[in-house]
């Protein structure tokens, strides 16, 4: 009798809870809408749409109306600099910029960055020197660009990558040296400091990115930034189609301008900076909390003296210690609707024209290589929060924990490709 009681019993158990059934294995996703890296993050709805209403009312569109001119007035503020250049875009800002520099011939960049870097120089006949990084940084390894300088070198541009500035110092002292040009592309890092002064102030100019995937967004936008006076005012004319005043032109331009409404949205985004700041900041030191004892993963560190935006979620995965390679990891996090990112890979150097162009060029650049390999990119930003965040590194858990199951559901011919698709 005491034996059948024991069968029917219903009181709490200590058994540990049953793993769910990973996609990739035959479960459902673990989301049921996908979660996109760089989800826009969005600051107050109401004061966002009354200045539409203002835009519609005044009927001023475009044309460096007043949204412009205040959102240009208030990041040079924030950054401390004398002139703000709004633009449609970061890469038609960076190609004016390199236009308006006079650069030419040669120009020094890293292969590990967004390929506009690479195509703002090419497209205008300028060709990318591709430079390796420092697998510490990331960024741009300082130590190898003298060597990559030659008669035809007339500038080096650093990338801020992940926010993180690259070796501004070191590549001031080289630029001076050489005589060459310096300026930064800073997509990932408006709001970001080095040794205490806002990226922005460096170089001969430094170039911003307010696209929607970014900290403070414009819906689409980009800027460039610099307190050289003669700079600043050849690109406002280049910006727009090279007119100083009604029907006359006195420089080669196009159109570079930024719309009212992406003022209106970088305005109304620029107010909510902080709140943006907390979330990210918030989100990365739950990730380092939910990621601590997960093997062979490792989370980028941010220098917490300094300013940051905290907007990328960047993890390192060594094949030796997970069992698996990165793609694979990626494939099983897209099965289960979590759209992880393999920036910037394979590099720049290693996609057209360039592969085409330098096929000798990765072996110059063998730490891009190894990094573009590990490289992980997670959700992060307003749509995130602590939640999601445990979900997905449980997720990662038990996908290193079940790799070799992982491995063998993956191993067909396209079954990664296939998984790892474009869903806007």
């Amino acid at each position: 009798m005491q034996g059948n009681v024991a069968a029917v019993r219903t009181g709490p158990r200590n058994d540990p809870p049953r793993a769910r059934q990973l996609a990739v294995l035959g479960g459902p996703p673990a989301f049921a809408e996908p979660l996109h890296v760089g989800r826009p993050n969005l600051g107050s709805r109401a004061r966002f749409l009354e200045r539409v209403n203002q835009m519609l009312d005044r009927r001023w569109l475009t044309n460096r109306g007043p949204f412009v001119q205040e959102f240009e007035g208030k990041i040079a503020n924030f950054l401390g600099v004398r002139h703000c250049i709004a633009m449609c875009n970061a890469t038609i800002a960076l190609e004016i910029a390199i236009r308006a520099a006079g650069l030419k011939g040669e120009v020094i960049v890293p292969s590990y960055t967004f390929i506009a870097t690479a195509h703002a120089l090419q497209w205008q006949e300028i060709t990318p020197v591709f430079c390796d990084l420092d697998p510490e940084t990331h960024d741009m390894d300082p130590s190898k660009v003298e060597a990559l300088i030659t008669p035809r070198t007339t500038g080096i541009i650093g990338v801020h990558v992940w926010g993180r500035p690259c070796a501004i110092n070191e590549l001031t002292a080289l630029a001076r040296a050489h005589d060459l040009t310096l300026m930064f592309d800073a997509a990932h890092a408006f709001g970001c400091s080095y040794e205490g002064r806002m990226i922005g102030r460096f170089g001969l100019c430094e170039v911003l990115s307010f696209h929607a995937t970014k900290f403070v967004n414009a819906l689409e936008g980009g800027a460039v930034v610099t307190n050289d006076d003669h700079l600043a005012r050849k690109i406002r004319l280049m910006k727009n189609f090279g007119f100083a005043g009604y029907d006359h032109v006195i420089e080669l331009g196009t159109n570079g301008k930024m719309t009212e409404v992406s003022a209106a949205m970088g305005l109304t985004n620029f107010e909510a900076m902080d709140e943006f700041l907390g979330a990210n900041l918030r989100n990365y030191d739950c990730y380092r909390h939910e990621l601590r004892g997960v093997p062979g993963v490792k989370l980028i560190e941010y220098d917490r003296t300094e300013r940051c935006n905290y907007q990328y979620i960047v993890l390192e995965a060594d094949p030796h210690e997970t069992g698996l390679t990165r793609n694979v990891l990626v494939a099983a996090l897209h099965a289960e609707n979590v759209l992880a990112r393999k920036y910037f890979w394979p590099g720049c150097h290693y996609l057209e024209p360039y592969r085409s162009c330098f096929p000798y060029a990765r072996w110059s650049v063998p730490e891009t290589e190894k990094l573009a390999a590990k490289v992980i990119v997670l959700p992060t930003g307003t749509a995130v929060g602590p939640e999601t965040i445990h979900q997905i590194c449980e997720i990662l858990r038990q996908v290193i924990r079940e790799g070799a199951a992982v491995r063998k559901a993956l191993e067909a011919p396209g079954r990664i490709e296939a998984l790892v698709q474009p869903r806007y």
